[in-house]
């Protein structure tokens, strides 16, 4: 073949861009994930002694592992995980990289961030340790309990900043805020509801519970094998309770698309204990922090998702509870086909901005 003396340098340009660019996507696909904005998160872990459980029970010691990012000197902040979560959780790019960073509104310069697992969660005290379903049956208290008793004993802190959760963890918030109303400037519960747990909330834990509970292979906790129905029953509940409309008809708008999304999740490896996972559902069972919510004296800002399945808007909750706190307000975001329904939360692009004027405008104690 004969090619024409400008039609070849043409030839050869092309080709050296085409292998230019592949040598940038090759480089992309191997270069190392950007580093975090703020300090490396420090691991640690405290026994706190003759832990009491509301059952009465007194564990001699109970395990807290927890992270801190940034100096002791700081302003401390209390971060709380969800359920199934634990303190690695909370540092993802869409919540610690929008939140941590310099000028940011938790900037790690000037806060210090405490971030624990909770009981039951990642390398804290739980079942999975060894005592299975001998271990101590535990509520939304008992955790925060802990979660006071780190906050106090092992680091002495003498007042928080603020106390932001996500889920469980804004759930933890209100009872923070009801609990130890003097310890705080200021309470951000997000995905969750100040009230009794009721409704497809409750009534899906439920779900998970009685499905390990009578699936015969957990044989009264002592199984030898993982229950199956762990894993079946935690995807059933993710997809009924966690996503939002419109963000799953984009991701599955066909049942070809939607077997494949289902299929996906229910191949995917499930590392968790079948014992934790019961325990860590059937904690939110008497979660109510209603009864106590006027003896709040944090400033409050409550964030939820227009299209949160478990915490739905409709039923006028979160606004009738909230005329009950004296300094509470509501950012609600709007529901989009860029927003996760109860997952919306775990972006901080939907409310930094709310959380860095809440900050701003409370005087430090």
């Amino acid at each position: 073949m004969h090619f024409h003396k400008d039609a070849s340098s043409a030839l050869l340009r092309l080709i050296f861009v085409c292998l230019t660019a592949l040598c940038f996507a090759a480089a992309a696909q191997t270069a190392a994930p950007t580093p975090p904005n703020y300090p490396a998160p420090q691991e640690k872990s405290a026994v706190l002694k003759d832990f009491r459980f509301h059952t009465g029970l007194v564990m001699p010691e109970l395990r807290m592992n927890y992270l801190t990012i940034g100096a002791p000197t700081g302003e401390p902040v209390l971060v709380l995980h969800g359920t199934a979560g634990s303190a690695q959780s909370m540092l993802t790019p869409a919540f610690a990289g929008e939140m941590f960073g310099p000028g940011q509104p938790l900037d790690a310069s000037r806060y210090f961030i405490v971030i624990p697992d909770s009981v039951g969660h990642g390398k804290s005290s739980k079942p999975s340790d060894g005592l299975r379903a001998s271990f101590p049956k535990y509520n939304y208290e008992d955790m925060v309990d802990a979660q006071y008793r780190l906050v106090k004993e092992v680091l002495g802190l003498k007042r928080l900043r603020l106390v932001i959760g996500n889920s469980m963890g804004g759930m933890h918030t209100w009872i923070w805020g009801v609990k130890y109303p003097g310890e705080m400037d200021a309470l951000v519960p997000m995905a969750c509801q100040p009230s009794e747990m009721s409704s497809r909330n409750w009534i899906l834990r439920r779900l998970i519970t009685d499905s390990i509970t009578n699936d015969p292979a957990w044989n009264g906790g002592n199984y030898t094998q993982q229950p199956r129905s762990a894993q079946f029953a935690s995807v059933f509940f993710g997809f009924a309770t966690n996503g939002g409309d419109l963000s799953l008809y984009r991701q599955a708008p066909t049942r070809e698309k939607a077997d494949a999304l289902l299929n996906g999740r229910l191949k995917a490896p499930f590392t968790s204990d079948a014992n934790d996972v019961l325990y860590q559902w059937a904690s939110s069972g008497d979660y109510n922090p209603s009864g106590g919510l006027e003896r709040i004296q944090a400033q409050v800002l409550a964030i939820n998702a227009a299209d949160d399945e478990r915490n739905p808007p409709a039923t006028g909750i979160m606004e009738r509870e909230l005329k009950r706190v004296k300094n509470g307000k509501l950012h609600l975001i709007p529901a989009s086909d860029q927003t996760a329904g109860h997952g919306t939360t775990g972006s901080a692009k939907w409310y930094s901005r709310q959380v860095a004027d809440l900050l701003r405008s409370i005087a430090t104690r």
